[in-house]
């Protein structure tokens, strides 16, 4: 397992979240050809390859192409619909891919053709259940009364779902069942399963195939299959890494111990050791050792069965550590964990890994994991010794519409040190920053995990606890331009932006208020009544003379039909509402899209994701 982690005061704390690393630059790793279908064992006339997709949000089950490659669509037909089966067969697998649902529809991932996370348009739903979308489908005994068939299933974690016609991205990490002389082992497992950046799956055991599978009997092989006879569903970036190798292993271990601080790696040749002893594998959970302030060198032999480029993570807790693999320095001297990369030939390598012990506080913690080519990331140290601090994480939940300041991390690496979190009982949550008078990011599901603000003395940050639609830049979304076309302003100094505060309506609901170019601004956000999105209405008075509102940005603008866009490859709908009268402008700015309009006295627009 990949640990996710995070700084909060002195303690790194971690997520043990299963990661995917996937494609191009490691071996043993596949990104499906999408430009025909001849990865699938003789696809049925449901199945088609497209250039481009859409939905239509006005009607259930419909999806429209063009022509191309890329895509791989499933367009159901009256009758003669056929599932999709992969020409490869697999045992241990991470599976990476986008999605589109149309409205209404369902499908499904069938991992060795036996066990089914489900694909479903669950757009909206609060309470998830196993036959949601990310669900694990149940089990089925047709030999049990009604309303007791079903059984085993998991429901997600919580809804991280988008809306039909926007692409989703899903990760599975999936363990093949053990068999031993013909029988089995140990149970299949989900590894993990994460939906558009939330986990909402993870070590979920699958006593037996779920309903419906292509094959009934297990066995440690078989070949994906999707699901093409109960609606249409498209995919992109199809990618497979099938872990079928043999992992490496360490013997000849040995292990001397010295007493004292040591910052960085010793000159071992004028040190003597306080000890030294065999030892059946690398571990910190040593008897006799003291509380602080030592070192260990374990040296042995790593066995390497097949040449390959390798990935390894080393997690020191309380100190630094080095790796030297085959006389090579893998992972220099560093403090609490690094990691890193090399090639490395089969046979029997000489290792030596170093852990200096000096923080006073800190528990001895130490890890080694190694990942390679058709190997899946594992610990090779002793494992009973966690590679982490436990941290129980510290939830904020919106029961009610609630409210929390702090500061927010964006993915760009900016931090919005005045942003207003805003949470709703809907599970449609957004974040406002106050320095700009715009909204940096909206997500479903969950509201905020508050560990790093609230953890010992933290760092002040919160994050969103669900699926996260980023919408763009910390930049002022209005500007004074001479035209349309004139570049959106980075120079603020003539600005005159203040913020004023938020006042709370009836509902506990803020409406934002800020001057800006002479101009009087006040911003309110709501959840949709449908509970589908959000709806910002921006009220301007006073001076509006060639002051713009950017709406939208990001990589890709369409415009449809009906007065709506979709934005940024298909991660969100607007829709705009009201814009007194004034035309939305689409235009190019630095090879990114924008979508502007000239500031009047109300723009009104629904976000829909």
């Amino acid at each position: 397992m990949v640990p996710a982690f995070l700084r909060v005061n002195r303690i790194k704390l971690y997520s043990l979240v299963i990661l995917l690393f996937f494609y191009q630059w490691t071996e043993g790793q596949e990104i499906l050809s999408l430009s025909d279908l001849s990865a699938f064992k003789q696809p049925a006339a449901n199945w088609h390859i497209a250039g481009d997709v859409w939905a239509d949000l006005s009607r259930n089950n419909v999806l429209t192409t063009s022509n191309g490659t890329g895509i791989l669509v499933n367009l159901t037909m009256a009758s003669g619909n056929g599932q999709l089966v992969t020409n490869f067969e697999h045992g241990d697998l991470d599976l990476e891919l986008d999605y589109m649902m149309a409205k209404g529809s369902n499908s499904g991932i069938y991992l060795q053709g036996r066990y089914e996370v489900q694909l479903l348009d669950s757009w909206g739903v609060l309470q998830p259940r196993s036959l949601d979308n990310g669900g694990i489908y149940e089990r089925w005994d047709d030999s049990k009364p009604d309303g007791q068939k079903g059984y085993e299933g998991t429901a997600p974690r919580q809804n991280a779902s988008k809306a039909p016609g926007l692409w989703q991205h899903i990760k599975i990490s999936f363990q093949s069942p053990r068999f031993a002389g013909g029988k089995k082992m140990a149970n299949a497992k989900m590894l993990s399963v994460e939906l558009n950046g939330v986990l909402i799956q993870e070590n979920v055991e699958l006593s037996g195939p779920t309903r419906s599978p292509l094959i009934n009997a297990e066995s440690e092989l078989g070949p994906l299959m999707i699901q093409g006879d109960h609606g249409p569903v498209a995919f992109r970036n199809i990618k497979v890494s099938n872990y079928n190798k043999p992992r490496p292993s360490l013997t000849n271990v040995n292990t001397a111990f010295y007493t004292g601080k040591y910052v960085q790696v010793p000159d071992f040749t004028k040190l003597r050791p306080v000890s030294q002893k065999p030892n059946a594998l690398i571990s910190s959970n040593i008897p006799g050792l003291p509380a602080n302030e030592f070192l260990i060198r374990y040296t042995g032999t790593l066995q390497i069965k097949e040449a390959g480029n390798y990935h390894f993570r080393l997690n020191t807790f309380g100190g630094g550590g080095q790796l030297k693999i085959n006389n090579q320095v893998v992972i220099p001297f560093t403090n609490w964990n690094a990691e890193g990369r090399t090639p490395l030939p089969a046979g029997d390598l000489p290792i030596e890994l170093v852990y200096s012990k000096y923080v006073d506080w800190a528990k001895p913690s130490l890890a080694l994991q190694i990942e390679g080519p058709g190997i899946r990331n594992f610990t090779i140290s002793d494992t009973q010794i966690p590679a982490l601090e436990e941290v129980d994480p510290i939830p904020v939940k919106a029961a009610e519409n609630t409210i929390l300041r702090s500061f927010v991390d964006l993915p760009s690496g900016a931090r919005v040190t005045h942003a207003v979190n805003v949470g709703s009982p809907e599970k449609i949550h957004y974040t406002y920053d106050m320095d700009h008078g715009m909204i940096v990011q909206a997500w479903r599901g969950e509201f905020l995990d508050a560990t790093p603000m609230w953890h010992e003395r933290g760092d002040g940050s919160s994050r969103a606890a669900g699926a996260v639609l980023n919408l763009g830049r910390m930049e002022y979304m209005m500007n004074k331009m001479s035209s349309a076309n004139a570049s959106w302003s980075k120079d603020t100094a003539g600005a005159g932006f203040r913020p004023k505060g938020y006042t709370l309506d009836e509902k506990f609901r803020p409406v934002f208020t800020y001057h800006i170019y002479g101009a009087i601004v006040k911003d309110a956000i709501r959840v949709t009544e449908n509970n589908q999105g959000l709806q910002r209405e921006i009220t301007i008075s006073g001076s509006t003379d060639k002051l713009y509102v950017r709406i939208a940005e990001g990589k890709t603008i369409e415009e449809k039909p009906d007065g709506f866009y979709l934005v940024n490859d298909k991660s969100y709908y607007l829709f705009l509402d009201d814009t007194s009268g004034e035309k939305p402008i689409i235009r190019d700015q630095q090879g990114n899209k924008e979508l502007i309009v000239p500031a009047k006295s109300k723009i009104r627009y629904t976000i829909l994701f």
